[in-house]
């Protein structure tokens, strides 16, 4: 019996519009638990604030009060079926979104934090995550967002470790998309 190593390939599937890329970010949001960390990387306007939105709705957050936090680098969202009633309690799960644009070395994380978001119990999504590679805990979700045609985006997912195999196998099936191992 052939045992899949997902920590040895990546999955693939396509995304033919923004609004599909949200829906597939929520699906991924709903799986996602306090601890799960979101390395994105793509250039720029690929879609990866597009997919936080969606994890931000899939995790019971407002998903209209998500942006980009490239000159902030760190906003946070609470989650909750009650989340906008819930925000100045510092108890609710909350999904922590960092934007690495700006910085230009992983020399800055430690500034920022860094340890305390990435050994967080909230769920965390890292745009730009490149630039923290060394820094990334050992067991996460990798998703590469590629431009193709228009707003057609390609997702390449990997995962780096148990929990994150999980992750990618259940996401593929809660979204019911069509992956690709490659």
């Amino acid at each position: 019996m052939t045992v899949l190593d997902l920590r040895e390939c990546s999955l693939t599937w396509d995304s033919a519009s923004a609004e599909q890329t949200e829906r597939m970010g929520e699906a991924l949001g709903a799986l996602l638990q306090p601890g799960d960390l979101v390395a994105l990387f793509g250039e720029l306007g690929s879609g990866k604030t597009v997919l936080v939105r969606g994890v931000a709705a899939g995790c019971g957050c407002a998903k209209g009060d998500v942006h980009s936090p490239s000159f902030t680098l760190v906003n946070e969202y609470v989650c909750g079926p009650s989340a906008r009633a819930r925000e100045g309690s510092r108890g609710e799960p909350r999904l922590i979104h960092v934007d690495l644009y700006r910085i230009r070395s992983g020399d800055e994380l430690p500034g920022l934090g860094w340890d305390e978001i990435a050994h967080s119990r909230h769920v965390v999504a890292v745009e730009w995550a490149e630039r923290a590679l060394r820094w990334l805990p050992r067991d996460h979700l990798r998703v590469s967002l590629e431009t193709l045609q228009g707003d057609r985006r390609r997702l390449h997912v990997q995962a780096t470790g148990p929990r994150s195999v999980r992750l990618a196998a259940a996401w593929v099936e809660a979204g019911g998309f069509r992956a690709q191992l490659t």
